[in-house]
């Protein structure tokens, strides 16, 4: 139950950051009070990867030792690695490097942990998760 919460939460992260990169530009056009929230800083990003980080790793890594499927552990960690490398190399890719980077790896950890949680549904009793376990 907590590997599937978690999975979806890391969807969510995922999701959060390259929507922040896509839309926050635009959402501060046209609402400008937004920049009272600080969103727009380096601060956002580094506490994102904080939150993705142990979220996706437990996930993916508990996942991968249930189901054995080790592609979808290598999907996420290409994600973060990207995600990571936006907030580290942003100086030298630039903005629209840093957007890029953090929205192709937000998209793999996102197919990644989607994977990861449609793999747990799809085995329903069959499957070694402790949630299916119990209704078996």
């Amino acid at each position: 139950m907590i590997q599937t919460l978690t999975d979806k939460f890391a969807i969510g992260l995922s999701l959060l950051c390259a929507a922040h990169c896509l839309a926050f530009p635009l959402a501060m056009i046209w609402l400008p009070s937004l920049a009272a929230l600080q969103l727009d800083g380096e601060s956002f990003h580094l506490w994102m990867l904080l939150a993705v980080i142990p979220t996706s790793v437990y996930a993916l890594t508990m996942g991968c030792m249930k189901h054995k499927r080790f592609q979808l552990l290598v999907l996420g960690f290409i994600g973060l690695a990207l995600m990571i490398s936006a907030v580290l190399f942003e100086e030298s890719v630039g903005e629209s490097g840093e957007k890029w980077l953090t929205v192709i790896g937000a998209t793999f950890m996102a197919v990644g942990h989607f994977l990861n949680y449609r793999l747990c549904r799809s085995h329903q009793g069959a499957c070694d998760c402790p949630e299916h376990q119990s209704k078996a």
